[in-house]
């Protein structure tokens, strides 16, 4: 019996997810999804198209890094999911695609401002860019301290990864992640179209202001609030 069939399902559905939400072509993504209790997360292999995965072709990997079972080599972004799995407690599933929109603001260096109420619904504050990696961290490891990166730059800002999901790492793309792989791929594609948005706000508008924070309070507190009324009971 396969002991991790039911993570291996979950990480493929996910990664089906990619294309189906148009986040990526070719292979420019993958998702994983983590198991706290078996200290492990199955991945997507290196290379594969989106066509050819199975939920047997998924590379199971501990939070140390060694593969564990599985045929194929993992996902090349796989020491980063590691890093955020291990920093960020209570996230058991990570996306990284190359979207469109999300890649541009991280090509352009720039964290995303609250500009209306799509955003302020899943995120009261702005979307962080990382700083750009500097040569040392490149040649230590790059994947690795692409995780360390994310990390620094929540710290620094004093930012809860529960409550902001979502990072663009600068001049590369953006990662999302959430409480099990397919919430992570949600987030994902929130994050593409709040870019899309934001992107768009500007072109109209490049004077335009985030939105006040009143009414970014207003519409994330009616969803995740003590006293959120959006949705059914």
């Amino acid at each position: 019996m396969d002991p991790y069939k039911t993570l291996r399902e979950e990480a493929w559905e996910a990664n089906m997810e990619i294309p189906a939400r148009r986040l990526a072509i070719y292979t420019w993504g993958n998702v994983s999804a983590l198991d706290r209790e078996k200290g492990v997360f199955a991945i997507k292999p290196s290379g594969v198209a989106y066509d050819d995965l199975t939920p047997d072709s998924m590379v199971v990997v501990d939070l140390d890094g060694a593969v564990v079972d599985g045929t194929l080599n993992p996902s090349s972004d796989t020491e980063t999911h590691r890093v955020l799995y291990r920093e960020f407690p209570g996230v058991n599933g990570i996306t990284h695609t190359h979207s469109t929109y999300a890649a541009a603001w991280a090509q352009a260096r720039r964290s995303v401002p609250v500009f209306g109420t799509t955003h302020a619904d899943h995120g009261a504050e702005y979307i962080p860019c990382t700083p750009v990696m500097d040569e040392d961290a490149v040649r230590n490891n790059y994947e690795l301290e692409t995780g360390n990166l994310i990390v620094k730059t929540f710290r620094e800002a004093k930012k809860d990864p529960a409550l902001m999901p979502m990072a663009l790492v600068a001049g590369h793309g953006p990662f999302a992640w959430g409480e099990n792989a397919a919430r992570s791929v949600y987030h994902a594609a929130v994050l593409e179209e709040v870019c899309k948005m934001a992107l768009l706000t500007l072109t109209l508008d490049p004077r335009a202001a985030p939105l006040p924070e009143h009414i970014i309070r207003k519409h994330w507190e009616r969803k995740h609030g003590p006293d959120a009324y959006y949705g059914q009971r």
